[in-house]
């Protein structure tokens, strides 16, 4: 049988990813599906682990290729996308597949999949402390951050389109409530995993 997907969704600095990797360690069955992009990585990133880091080339020629699920030009020559590939290889093991996407390439999975994937959408408690997430990383400039916070206020609008809005005001809650998604979409039963 083939696993279902769980798409977790939200503005840069929300929380999803740090959401994302805690749901791994619990024992749903999950695999992370890596999506692919056409930007650097950064200094604490692995290609084939947090990204499949492409040139824009190689990112265009596989867009012309139609080997995306989705992808996105989420900023001026930055693109993300889903390699088909990726996600059939995940879910023809029989395991679930779970997804750290940008909102538009999240709710393009779900048009996509529909009822076999469940699309969760981590709402930061405001703009203000998205900020200062973002400012406490200390991997971008002012001007970085700047322009994420202007695509994060237009990102929250698109919450009502998910199945699941998360707010991450408090990180043990926000595990604690995916965990109890999660389990209800799966049919696991109890959301206490280890």
């Amino acid at each position: 049988m083939k696993g279902k997907l769980i798409i977790f969704s939200a503005p840069s600095g929300a929380g999803k990813t740090t959401i994302v990797r805690h749901l791994l360690s619990r024992g749903f069955d999950l695999e992370f599906s890596i999506s692919a992009t056409s930007r650097e990585a950064r200094h604490t990133e692995t290609h084939g682990k947090d990204y499949y880091f492409l040139s824009a080339e190689e990112f265009s020629r596989k867009v012309d290729n139609d080997e995306f699920l989705e992808w996105e030009e989420v900023y001026k020559g930055t693109s993300y996308g889903t390699l088909k590939n990726e996600v059939e290889r995940i879910r023809n093991k029989g395991k679930h597949v779970i997804f750290d996407v940008d909102v538009v390439g999240g709710l393009n999975i779900k048009k996509y999949y529909g009822k076999e994937a469940l699309a969760v959408f981590v709402q930061p408690p405001s703009v203000e402390e998205l900020r200062n997430r973002l400012t406490g990383r200390s991997t971008e400039t002012e001007e970085k951050i700047a322009m994420r916070v202007a695509k994060a206020e237009h990102e929250l609008s698109f919450a009502k389109q998910f199945d699941v809005v998360i707010v991450n005001d408090d990180l043990e809650k926000a595990f604690a409530e995916a965990e109890k998604v999660l389990s209800e979409f799966l049919g696991t039963g109890s959301s206490s995993r280890t």
